[in-house]
């Protein structure tokens, strides 16, 4: 089983310094709003990610009014692995495996799997494209190297071709030849992540089907569609054909980056037809979903990091949700803002659970 067994904040988020030890396959972090519960999950996820979970800017996870910032933490499965992540006075970030330092983060991803759960997540419901575009690329990143390479080429290759159709509105001749020079290598590479991601709606609508139906006992199935410009033509035929509109607008208009996920319920968009309690039960669908595709992909089970989670269910469906969690080979942290509800909780399971009390 993966799991982490120490980590230390060195000027992360609440703590200027602290450390922690970690002895049970379920592990409890209770304290008041404020206290550090959250910093610790996103810590974790830091050192398995080499970011935030939360924050874009490495920068802001430092504390305030401090310079510098260092996570250090122990995993173990097979052996120990030591990880570090280092934020220096000048910004400069190092992540280190063992004392050996990555030259690319990206070799990083996968290696120490972990799936976070947090109250905003309803965003991938009802938020914009974006987020579930980041939803599947963080999945299948931990899946594939082949796929995350993939991804910062495309976005690198999409950024240059925004650029030259930004610097062509200033300009009164234009270079068609390097525009399609980009063309053509969006074109491949939006292919391959393409097939990637059909591969993976499939497994996904599956598992979000299984658990939703266990969580919620509704016996209607929810449908998850992945859509992509590229169903109704090759993505060159797409960008030659409407060059002028990309000319005019300064900007790449068609592209995997236009992908999204459609969740449906009963042939309606599922967050106009669902109620609270369907919508919940269908993100830890997601979720749970996202965790066993990498479990039985990578052969282990990723760390589950469960973030205020039990407020916001009803009884029936935290009992359900505990009962299916502990029987799962896999490190879980839970943060609550109360002890005794926890216990209350985790009544029948307290011999597997480390209770940490901020």
């Amino acid at each position: 089983m993966l799991r982490i067994e120490k980590i230390s904040l060195y000027h992360f988020r609440n703590y200027t310094n602290q450390e922690f030890s970690f002895d049970k396959q379920i592990v409890s972090i209770t304290g008041k709003n404020g206290s550090g519960k959250t910093s610790i999950l996103d810590a974790i996820h830091f050192l398995c990610f080499t970011k935030s979970y939360f924050l874009h800017i490495d920068s802001l996870v430092i504390t305030n009014g401090l310079q510098g910032m260092r996570i250090n933490g122990e995993f173990r499965t097979d052996k120990l692995d030591t990880l570090t992540c280092i934020i220096r006075d000048n910004s400069k970030k190092e992540f280190l495996k063992n004392s050996v330092a990555y030259t690319q983060f990206s070799r990083h991803i996968g290696q120490f799997p972990c799936v976070f759960i947090a109250p905003d997540d309803t965003e991938l419901i009802t938020g914009s494209s974006e987020g579930r575009r980041k939803f599947m690329d963080t999945i299948i990143s931990q899946l594939s190297i082949d796929y995350l390479d993939q991804i910062i080429l495309y976005a690198k290759i999409l950024q240059q071709r925004n650029a030259l159709l930004k610097q062509w509105h200033l300009q009164a001749t234009q270079d068609y030849s390097l525009l399609q020079i980009y063309t053509k290598q969006l074109h491949t590479i939006g292919h391959v992540i393409h097939q990637y991601r059909i591969d993976f709606c499939k497994q996904l609508a599956a598992k979000t089907n299984e658990f939703y139906t266990y969580l919620s006992e509704e016996k209607e199935q929810v449908i998850i569609q992945y859509q992509s410009q590229l169903e109704s033509a090759s993505l060159e035929d797409l960008l030659t054909q409407n060059i002028e509109k990309d000319i005019r607008t300064q900007r790449t208009n068609y592209g995997i980056h236009k992908d999204d996920l459609i969740f449906e319920l009963n042939d309606m968009p599922f967050k106009q037809a669902a109620s609270q309690g369907q919508r919940k039960s269908f993100l830890f669908g997601l979720k749970l979903g996202q965790f066993f595709i990498i479990q039985e992909q990578k052969n282990k089970s990723p760390i589950l990091l469960l973030d205020d989670i039990f407020e916001k269910l009803d009884e029936s469906r935290s009992h359900k949700l505990i009962d299916f969690l502990v029987k799962q080979n896999a490190q879980i942290f839970i943060t609550h803002t109360h002890i005794e509800q926890v216990k209350k909780t985790f009544k029948e399971y307290q011999d597997q659970v480390q209770f940490i009390e901020l």
